[in-house]
């Protein structure tokens, strides 16, 4: 059963501090074709399209395109913040492997 992406309230607070949606943008969260396993995310401040799944909090938003959707059917967006840089992170169930770049998946 396909269920949509989750989003973090720490995906969301990003977003809020960044002012995404006073710009009337949203986080698009992509899958295409290609990196080094064979399927890479895009991840990027983009507006909303009609055919995306938008998923809300905290005042922001967060689209998915109807392609990318099934790739990230239970997946968690989310933001990290390390010692070596802060970014939105994907945690996929579906990825059968991932590349050590940690935007590029196998499945």
């Amino acid at each position: 059963m396909q269920l949509p992406p989750k989003v973090t309230d720490r995906a969301f607070e990003r977003l809020s501090e960044i002012g995404a949606s006073a710009e009337g943008k949203a986080l698009r969260v992509a899958v295409e074709g290609g990196g080094c396993s064979g399927f890479q995310y895009e991840i990027k401040l983009d507006e909303p399209s009609s055919d995306d799944l938008v998923l809300e909090g905290n005042g922001e938003r967060v689209v998915v395109d109807s392609v990318s959707l099934p790739f990230l059917s239970n997946a968690v967006i989310d933001f990290s913040e390390e010692l070596i840089g802060a970014r939105f992170v994907i945690e996929n169930p579906n990825a059968t492997s991932s590349c050590g770049c940690g935007t590029s998946f196998s499945m």
